[in-house]
């Protein structure tokens, strides 16, 4: 079961990609993880990777294309794998068609998880921490039990990180859009794309994903 998994900042990856390889017991391999394995075990691509990022450049998508490849090499992704964060650009996924083909190999669904704007607006901008103590609430899902109070210390200064703040948060989800977008055309035009409706429970979102890679194609 190859599959990419994507969604935009606040639309709850991270924990439908732990539920998706718990489940599912395939490798969830994301971009930083393969940076920072190829350049611990020295590689070639690693070390040619390690020289761009210490002088503060990006990595040329021929690196980082090569570090996938690699990765995707591995034994224990013969049974699937959970790409998150790679491919970024059309010229990524066109390599990464090529180096599946090169493995003998395909890909089998890209899920995208769909959450409103006003939504991801709301989860990225509800984080406040206490002042005084450092204790991390979240006006939504975790506020303090008494309003403005904090539960830890009692003091009433709360604030709000940089990248936390609204106009921070919807640059941020402007970027990502802006860049998702043709990614997403590319596999619905391939048939591949399979949107999941973020905005619910965590739990009733990752029973539409499991049904939905249990009912793939063999």
């Amino acid at each position: 079961m190859n599959t990419i998994l994507m969604g935009l900042p606040g639309a709850g990856k991270g924990t439908q990609a732990e539920k998706i390889v718990a489940t599912f017991q395939i490798p969830h391999i994301s971009t930083g993880d393969m940076f920072r394995a190829a350049i611990a075990n020295k590689t070639p691509l690693g070390l040619e990777a390690q020289a761009y990022i210490n002088k503060g450049e990006l990595v040329p998508d021929e690196v980082t294309n090569g570090i996938v490849k690699e990765r995707l090499s591995q034994d224990d992704t013969k049974k699937g794998f959970l790409l998150d964060g790679y491919p970024r650009t059309l010229d990524q996924a066109h390599a990464l068609e090529k180096t599946l083909s090169d493995l003998g190999r395909h890909l089998d669904v890209v899920l995208n998880i769909e959450v409103d704007e006003q939504l991801l607006m709301d989860r990225l901008t509800g984080r406040i921490i206490c002042r005084k103590c450092g204790a991390t609430y979240h006006t939504l899902n975790n506020p303090p039990k008494e309003a403005n109070v904090c539960d830890r210390c009692g003091e009433s200064d709360f604030y709000q990180r940089d990248d936390d703040k609204p106009e921070t948060v919807k640059n941020r989800i402007a970027i990502n859009t802006k860049q998702s977008a043709p990614i997403l055309d590319f596999y619905a035009e391939k048939g591949l794309l399979r949107n999941v409706d973020g905005s619910r429970d965590i739990k009733d979102v990752f029973t539409d994903i499991e049904k939905l890679l249990k009912n793939l194609p063999q």
